[in-house]
């Protein structure tokens, strides 16, 4: 498409936008007593307005039935995070009885763990990328000191090489047969949170496999926004928050992802609890665990409904326009962003906006990561204070993301014009 920096072609790629109008099933907050142009939805999307029906369902009936909403409310408690796995299972390419909902996105991974780095031998190693998201080294570290190792010596990270801001997938399959039977895990973010780049989950899940380890993957900044097709990567687990480009609410409940071929394995430790126990014995309260086929069977407690009421509406949502026409809308508006980037840099000297997310649209999201030459904390303290809201990232980035859901092609030149306005105003 030949793009235009002005605001009547946006206005008309708007008109032909099937999903335009989802912009008016969010909350947006104000400026000016205008909505503001929202890029971090990479951070915390917005509350869809049908998501406080959801949680005055849930709270009517805590009212009405109290203990008896377990069972008899429209959506029952006991089995209510079952209402997940079908639409769940289509956001992230899985079978239903491979996904489940529960808890908070690191403590799902330091359980899945549980399971998935059980060293032995000389098969130590922890490979993940350099610069991961902190909570997940935070949460590999103390997951190798837990089985009496080192960080330094089990934990190996993939290096950019010098002077380059991304991560080569050359390097990473290299790492891996170097490694070799000394690797237990491969654990990265399938997109990295500080470059928007996305890894090729399919390629490096075989190369992790190829040599004798398992592979998981932090699906933070995936889920939601590019397309996963974990059950046919053979990906042997993975876990993803729930308040990013998922739109759940804050901190809110995490969806986690265990392949089939591990739910009869009998041989794989397990944090057990109650609500991973046998679903039609759950009541019995025999003394010993019976896991419930599925990844549900890592359940560990009774699950959070009013956590899970927002979350629930969110992914009906998604089930409701599919990944396909959000992923083909994403291209389009994520390269407008691009376009509008480039456009201001030609209009104004002395200016260099430096995207350092891949430009090939199968290496990135929605999200453009942008190294602002010239420029410093101020150009973006002037975008937060004129309607713009967007994310800063030491040492000068600025993390744009323009969701799908709910950012039109006008805010993309709105955008532009306010950026500008913000250089020439120093």
């Amino acid at each position: 498409m030949n793009f235009q920096n002005t605001k009547e072609f946006a206005k008309s790629i708007d008109a032909q936008d099937e999903l335009a109008h989802y912009k008016n099933e969010f909350y947006f907050p104000q400026h000016n007593n205008k909505d503001v142009i929202y890029f971090t939805g990479n951070s915390l999307g917005l509350q869809p307005k049908i998501t406080k029906n959801y949680v005055n369902e849930v709270m009517d009936d805590w009212a009405n039935m109290a203990v008896e909403g377990h069972f008899y409310s429209e959506k029952p408690w006991w089995d209510y995070h079952e209402r997940f796995c079908n639409p769940l299972a289509k956001i992230v390419g899985a079978k239903p009885s491979e996904v489940g909902v529960m808890n908070t996105l690191t403590v799902n991974l330091h359980l899945l763990l549980v399971s998935f780095y059980q060293p032995k031998g000389k098969r130590i190693k922890i490979l993940c990328e350099e610069k991961a998201f902190p909570s997940d080294q935070y949460m590999l570290q103390s997951q190798v000191k837990f089985h009496g190792f080192a960080p330094e010596d089990a934990i190996v990270e993939i290096k950019r090489r010098e002077g380059e801001l991304t991560t080569r997938q050359e390097d990473i399959l290299a790492k891996i047969e170097e490694l070799g039977d000394e690797l237990a895990l491969v654990f990265i973010g399938g997109v990295n949170y500080y470059t928007g780049q996305v890894f090729d989950m399919k390629t490096i899940t075989a190369a992790g496999h190829k040599a004798g380890a398992i592979v998981g993957w932090d699906l933070a900044h995936a889920a939601g926004n590019i397309e996963l097709n974990l059950h046919d990567w053979q990906v042997d687990f993975a876990a993803w928050c729930s308040y990013k480009y998922m739109n759940s609410g804050p901190g809110n409940a995490s969806g986690y992802f265990v392949h089939e071929k591990h739910h009869t394995n009998k041989d794989l430790n397990r944090f057990a609890g109650w609500y991973g126990h046998n679903k039609e014995r759950r009541f019995l309260m025999e003394p010993n665990f019976d896991a419930v086929e599925g990844a549900n069977g890592w359940q560990v407690s009774n699950l959070p409904i009013l956590s899970l009421a927002p979350y629930l509406a969110t992914v009906e949502m998604f089930a409701e326009v599919g990944m396909e026409k959000l992923i083909a809308k994403r291209n389009l508006i994520t390269s407008y962003l691009e376009f509008i980037l480039h456009e201001i840099d030609k209009e104004i000297d002395g200016t260099e906006f430096e995207v350092i997310t891949p430009s090939n649209q199968s290496e990135r999201g929605c999200q453009l990561s942008v190294y602002l030459h010239g420029q410093g904390k101020e150009l973006f303290t002037y975008l937060m204070q004129n309607g713009v809201i967007t994310d800063w990232r030491e040492p000068n980035v600025i993390r744009l993301a323009p969701v799908p859901f709910y950012t039109s092609f006008e805010d993309i030149y709105n955008f532009g014009q306010i950026l500008k306005q913000g250089i020439l105003s120093k």
